[in-house]
């Protein structure tokens, strides 16, 4: 199975942004997709059709962060929810363990937790402002196991 390529909707209808463009960039994006076009709780759902300003800890300049997904869902109780999603490895889900001799896996593994971290303290304040929620959906959440 490729791990990027285009996702084919069932439910075009429920997509936010161009239905024929939608594309995936992990087997864990593809499997979320296949989900959220299913998923009769699911009213509307985009992939990188949000964007968030974050500033870097690395230049300290603002750019743009573009979450996985953003998708509207009915609750059990019948209340609409907007719910922005990143989609990521559970293993960059926290900081990496300080080392005594710090290598270059090391220092690439602190750069992607800064700036992972800033992306999703913007968006927690993003959704916050609008009543939204953010979430990290892991591999665990998936029920994916290698």
């Amino acid at each position: 199975m490729a791990y990027k390529g285009k996702f084919q909707p069932r439910n075009p209808q429920k997509y936010l942004g161009d239905p024929s463009n939608i594309v995936y960039r992990s087997r864990w994006e593809l499997k979320f997709m296949g989900w959220l076009d299913n998923h009769p709780g699911v009213l509307q759902w985009g992939s990188e059709e949000l964007i968030i300003p974050y500033r870097s800890p690395i230049d300290g300049r603002v750019h743009r962060y573009f979450p996985d997904f953003i998708i509207k869902k009915k609750t059990r109780d019948g209340k609409i929810d907007t719910v922005v999603v990143e989609i990521k490895p559970k293993a960059q889900c926290s900081p990496p363990k300080v080392i005594n001799k710090p290598n270059k896996r090391y220092i690439t593994e602190v750069q992607t937790w800064g700036i992972n971290s800033s992306k999703w303290e913007a968006a927690v304040g993003y959704c916050k402002e609008r009543g939204w929620k953010f979430e990290i959906i892991t591999e665990i959440e998936l029920g994916i196991k290698f």
